[in-house]
């Protein structure tokens, strides 16, 4: 006799949760909150990975926009995972605080910008160490996206010489009093830049590829015709509204530079 509907529909059920009971980490993104310090400063960064996929993968740090550490880096920390990286959103500020007006992040920004030599190093060496150590990671296999003031923070990190593979830098800052120096930049970069960027003068642009080619760093520089700052940022312009500032959400330009930085990745890690 031959099953009826309901049975075949029931048969099918049977069959699908013993699939799912057979490998029951079934596409699941991982994320948790992780607490660290660095000197007396509690940190507060957020981790996502893939758990179906098996054995060790390389490692991206996160690195939040001067607004601070929010929901937007934690959203791009869960994209990168789903890419099949193991990705971190630290903090930079402590206590994993955000800001909501550009006064607040102004000042939160300009703290640890005026010490990145310092206090900023520290920040982002802690919460390297702690994603080398992830069961999941490579630890031979690291490197560092930033958007805004995360990514001016990446560039200053190369241009320190931090022990990474590559640095992505999404509408950030160029301007620095700590050029590259020949010989120790480790990592290789992109700069995925707004050509209506307001924020970033043409002239901070010709110096940040002058030092980047006399200090003999494997970059690459994408400009992405009509976008403004903050372009890969839903929110912006939200921003630019409340506050009058010159920044936009730009989709296409938000598409292409995530493209950019996949095909960027893929070259160096061959992942």
């Amino acid at each position: 006799m031959r099953p009826t509907q309901q049975e075949w529909f029931g048969i099918s059920l049977l069959l699908f949760i013993a699939a799912v009971m057979a490998h029951p980490a079934f596409a699941a993104i991982q994320t948790q909150e992780v607490q660290y310090k660095s000197g007396d400063i509690v940190l507060t960064g957020y981790l996502a990975y893939d758990d179906s996929i098996e054995g060790k993968r390389p490692g991206i740090l996160v690195v939040h926009e001067w607004w601070g550490h929010n929901e937007y880096v934690r959203n791009r920390a869960r994209m990168l995972a789903r890419l099949g990286y193991t990705a971190l959103a630290l903090d930079m500020y402590g206590d994993g605080k955000s800001a909501e007006h550009p006064d607040d992040a102004g000042k939160f920004a300009g703290e640890v910008m005026s010490n990145m030599k310092g206090v900023g190093q520290e920040r982002f060496l802690a919460a390297l160490d702690i994603l080398k150590a992830h069961e999941t990671v490579d630890p031979q296999k690291v490197a560092a996206i930033g958007y805004c003031f995360g990514g001016g923070t990446v560039l200053h990190m190369a241009r320190f010489g931090v022990d990474l593979d590559g640095v992505v830098s999404f509408h950030g800052s160029l301007k620095t009093e700590t050029p590259a120096k020949k010989g120790e930049v480790k990592a290789r970069v992109l700069v995925c830049h707004g050509a209506e960027d307001q924020f970033i003068p043409r002239e901070d642009i010709e110096a940040f590829k002058k030092e980047m080619e006399q200090a003999g760093v494997g970059y690459r520089f994408k400009s992405y015709e009509g976008a403004k700052h903050s372009f890969t940022n839903p929110e912006a312009d939200r921003f630019s509204e409340k506050f009058g500032m010159p920044i936009a959400y730009n989709e296409r330009a938000d598409k292409q530079s995530w493209e950019d930085m996949k095909m960027f990745f893929g070259e160096i890690f061959q992942f």
